[in-house]
């Protein structure tokens, strides 16, 4: 059975202090929803990812970076390596997000070999795909997503493949306020489980976690996560309010 998530993506957000009273928010608040089949994950910017982890150990949520160098070491100024992050227990990582795409130019090889860097060190890719506005205006999302999909992930074994968590963010839906209606989440969701299944079996693709994200909040989340093939969600800015990130939780 594949494992529900909610996972918070704090972006570029929070002073060290803001950081740790909205962890500690978060971490009282989620001690009357332990739910063991559940996964809550916070991925808050790089300095306050040891502070997270320290507080993980008391509370049930695990922790996750925004991003990863594509290379495992060397004279690469600001980057952070997989193994770095393995070192501070990480669990999480996401990669492929649309504003890493759009203003750092990732491509999906690139992206890719973040998968690969990061299942190396035994953390699981919280792997982002979408469309643009223009994009799904002309009818095309199917293909853009399968091509993001099949060129960074389709290169892994199954087993491999197997520790991915994916995102679906509709680019046009972040940070906007505009979400996908839940039947367009799910249709996505269910193609994308279908190319999973026609490369890697029925069994794989029905234990995949898929995430939608894109303005996912405290009043439509419920709606969103009643479809079949939503299992959760990647959160924005909900995740910076400790009262709305939890009802997100509970939505599950």
């Amino acid at each position: 059975m594949r494992k529900k998530i909610v996972a918070g993506n704090w972006k570029m957000n929070k002073t060290f202090d803001d950081a740790y009273e909205l962890v500690e928010a978060i971490a009282e608040k989620m001690e009357t929803l332990a739910k063991p089949e559940h996964e809550v994950v916070i991925c808050p910017p790089f300095p306050f990812l040891e502070m997270c982890g320290d507080m993980s150990q008391e509370s049930f949520f695990a922790v996750g970076a925004q991003d990863v160098s594509e290379h495992e070491s060397g004279a690469y100024t600001g980057e952070v390596s997989a193994a770095m992050l393995k070192s501070m227990e990480m669990d999480y990582c996401i990669v492929g997000h649309s504003e890493r795409r759009a203003y750092h130019n990732e491509s999906n090889e690139a992206i890719a070999n973040k998968v690969k860097q990061l299942l190396a060190n035994d953390i699981r890719p919280i792997f982002c795909c979408g469309e643009k506005l223009p994009e799904r205006e002309a009818g095309t999302q199917f293909d853009v997503v399968e091509k993001q999909i099949s060129e960074s992930l389709f290169g892994l074994s199954a087993d491999e493949f197997a520790n991915i968590v994916i995102a679906y963010e509709p680019v046009w839906a972040i940070g906007t306020g505009k979400t996908a209606t839940p039947e367009q989440a799910q249709e996505m969701h269910h193609h994308i489980r279908s190319l999973i299944e026609k490369k890697y079996g029925h069994d794989t693709a029905d234990n995949t976690t898929i995430l939608y994200g894109g303005s996912c909040n405290a009043k439509n989340a419920k709606e969103l996560f009643a479809n079949p093939d939503v299992d959760g969600g990647l959160i924005g800015g909900a995740s910076l309010k400790a009262d709305d990130f939890v009802t997100i939780i509970e939505s599950l």
